[in-house]
């Protein structure tokens, strides 16, 4: 399958990389600095071992129209990046091209096949302005939960800290040849990649922690262990969790695992920066409205109060602000 990969950032890096070395065509969609790293030595892997792997046989492009089609788009832009390319993104697509979705928090199209009340709502915090759901064929999406941690640590160089894990789902549920395809080539690759008969609920699991760990770390600049630890901190990740566990049940998901474990999951995570505190202390625009935002509209549409959720939001949402009209960064330094 030839594969295209949308943002070749950490996880774009580390999945393109890996399936070009499994012997798959791979195209990295990428521009600045990471484009030419990538045009002229490659995709450069560090793993969790420390080893390292280079993915020289593959092709970069700035602009997509340059590429094109391919059977497979992996979007692995971050969320609030996903309206900047979505009208291109038919420039990579033949009439059977899948588009693999891999943002973080509540996606455009949750409610596409969703059935209910609710079919076809759009999400305001997931997709302001609508280009996502106006540029990109609903019956094109699958969905995916990612769950690997990984850092571009320069140009074209990706380290990976752990896990190598990609949830897969078709929106009604189906296990298509399509999805069946795809898992396959990342199967070959070497990533775990099951296929979900409700790929929403995985998404609800994922970020049943992502909504409270990413914002109070980027508020406290405190790693995942730190948050767990202190007692303040992770009561208020409970709190925000159990709010957002009774939005997910009333829209119909499911939760497999329980509050405490899945807090004790990020707990053995260790000393990690979340990606919303990496983009914190690099001066990056941060997923507050997908993570955060998103959650708290679901509540309203659900008449489910989430006044933990709110609070942090709010805070959240103003250091964007802050840091975007300063065009600054933040982050927390030993005295010289």
């Amino acid at each position: 399958m030839k594969f295209a990969v949308v943002g070749a950032g950490a996880i774009g890096g580390y999945l393109g990389a890996k399936l070009a070395l499994a012997g798959e065509p791979v195209t990295f969609i990428a521009r600045g600095r990471n484009l030419a790293a990538i045009q002229t030595g490659g995709m450069k892997l560090v793993l969790e071992d420390g080893g390292e792997q280079i993915a020289r046989d593959v092709g970069a492009f700035e602009r997509m129209a340059e590429a094109g089609p391919h059977d497979v788009i992996l979007l692995t832009v971050k969320a609030h990046q996903v309206a900047a390319v979505a009208a291109d993104l038919q420039s990579l697509c033949h009439a059977d091209t899948a588009i693999v979705t891999m943002q973080n928090g509540i996606p455009w199209w949750y409610f596409h096949k969703h059935g209910g009340a609710l079919e076809d709502r759009p999400i305001e915090s997931a997709d302001p302005d609508g280009s996502a759901g106006r540029s990109i064929d609903p019956g094109r999406i699958i969905g995916a939960v990612v769950y690997p941690a990984a850092e571009l640590t320069a140009p074209g160089a990706v380290k990976v800290i752990e896990g190598n894990r990609f949830s897969l789902g078709e929106l009604d549920g189906a296990s298509t040849p399509r999805i069946q395809a795809i898992a396959a080539s990342l199967i070959k690759a070497g990533f775990k990649a099951p296929i979900s008969s409700d790929i929403r609920s995985e998404i609800w699991l994922k970020l049943w922690g992502n909504l409270s760990f990413n914002p109070i770390s980027a508020l406290t600049h405190a790693t995942l262990v730190d948050i767990c630890r202190f007692p303040l901190t992770r009561a208020l990740v409970a709190a925000m969790m159990t709010e957002a566990q009774s939005v997910g049940e009333k829209l119909g998901a499911t939760f497999r695992v329980s509050l405490e474990k899945r807090i004790a999951g990020a707990e053995k995570v260790g000393a990690h920066k979340t990606s919303m505190l990496q983009d914190v202390e690099l001066g990056k625009a941060i997923e507050i409205e997908a993570l955060v935002g998103s959650v708290a509209e679901l509540g309203r549409m659900t008449q489910t109060p989430t006044p933990h959720i709110d609070a942090v939001y709010a805070c959240a949402s103003l250091l964007a602000k802050t840091l975007a009209a300063q065009r600054g960064r933040l982050r927390v330094e030993p005295l010289g």
